[in-house]
């Protein structure tokens, strides 16, 4: 039965006064369920704050928006980091990690994170599902008192006052002059790269620029078992036809722009044609080809790829599979004439990736 891959945008999970919190379901885009892959949003007003929490599942986190503080808290560590983040800045997230993320209450803007990652491991395949530690939703309002005060070394009647405290969930609105701790240089090292700064991986004039997230300049990805990457391309540039070489499906949200995409699977059939704009996310199943095509603003998106170190194999210009091939195995596969297979091989000897528009 075919999967449905209209690219859809997120619904509000919860939130209020301090922003909100949103996700893709499986119910509406159901390759998120087929893929294992959840996908959320988190926006934050001026003072808004993202009290502490953990998932069930690993996570790539991208700042779509804004800038702000990410606490962060890894497994057995003694102390936790407090990054500074901006806009681009990309940051892996393991198994087990306790974070919190804040925006100053002087700030212009919202700030806007994405969050994609793999439910594989997870209570519901295509969904995240977030532990809160503190609020009205969190860990110890389901624990007795009995059990928290002797957790805590507290009088019952103190472990119920503290747990009862704040009757807000997952996110709250800072009160006026209420500090928290303030970013840490040294703290960013390893734990975010910002994309929008990084060197370029690919860079092609009045085409495109990429910037890949791996091992090598994020190390936390390794452990986070996703790839990533950041594409922005020109006005009505394409990206090229290609596909993951390594059985994974890419997970794709258009932060900017719009355009037009195409996906075809096995026996050439087209299983998704149709616009993309800011703001919509839709996958690539495994082994399926894909292209973009960008309108006159321009497009740029953010991509999971389910493996660390992906591979792509592309169908058009210098780098394709049709350059490797031989001659006469073109010729022959196409069925066409000596002059045709020349005129083919004689396109796109300079273009790579992405191409300018005539």
């Amino acid at each position: 039965m075919a999967v449905d891959l209209t690219p859809r945008q997120p619904a509000k999970a919860y939130g209020g006064e301090g922003g909100a919190y949103y996700e893709w379901s499986p119910a509406d885009l159901p390759m998120l369920g087929v893929a294992s892959i959840g996908a959320a949003k988190l926006s934050l007003a001026a003072g808004g704050m993202s009290l502490p929490s953990y998932s069930d599942s690993a996570k790539v986190a991208y700042v779509l928006q804004g800038k702000g503080t990410c606490g962060i808290v890894l497994p057995e560590a003694t102390k936790e980091k407090v990054v500074a983040v901006k806009e681009g800045d990309a940051l892996a997230l393991p198994f087990g990690v306790v974070t919190w993320w804040h925006n100053t209450a002087e700030s212009a803007t919202e700030l806007v994170v994405l969050f994609l990652g793999d439910t594989s491991k997870g209570h519901r395949p295509g969904q995240f599902t977030n532990f809160q530690l503190t609020g009205a939703s969190g860990i110890f309002t389901g624990f007795s008192t009995e059990f928290v005060g002797r957790a805590w070394d507290l009088k019952q009647d103190d472990a119920a006052k503290l747990v009862s405290s704040q009757p807000a969930s997952g996110i709250v609105k800072l009160s006026a002059g209420q500090k928290l701790p303030e970013p840490v240089a040294e703290d960013r090292k390893d734990m975010a790269l910002n994309c929008l700064e990084a060197k370029l991986d690919v860079d092609i004039p009045n085409g495109g620029r990429v910037v890949v997230l791996n091992t090598a300049n994020l190390p936390l990805v390794k452990e986070v078992g996703l790839g990533a990457d950041l594409v922005r391309i020109d006005a009505h540039s394409m990206c090229s036809p290609g596909f993951s070489c390594d059985s994974a499906y890419q997970v794709t949200y258009i932060v900017r722009g719009s355009g037009r995409v195409q996906v075809v699977g096995p026996d050439g059939k087209r299983v998704l044609e149709t616009r993309i704009e800011g703001g919509s996310l839709f996958i690539v199943p495994r082994f399926h080809v894909v292209s973009k095509i960008a309108d006159a603003s321009g497009m740029e998106w953010f991509s999971i790829i389910t493996t660390p170190n992906p591979i792509f194999s592309h169908l058009a210009g210098k780098t394709s599979v049709w350059k490797a091939i031989s001659s006469e195995v073109l010729e022959a596969s196409f069925n066409t004439t000596p002059e045709m297979e020349k005129l083919f091989r004689s396109k796109r000897l300079d273009s790579e990736i992405f191409f300018a528009p005539n």
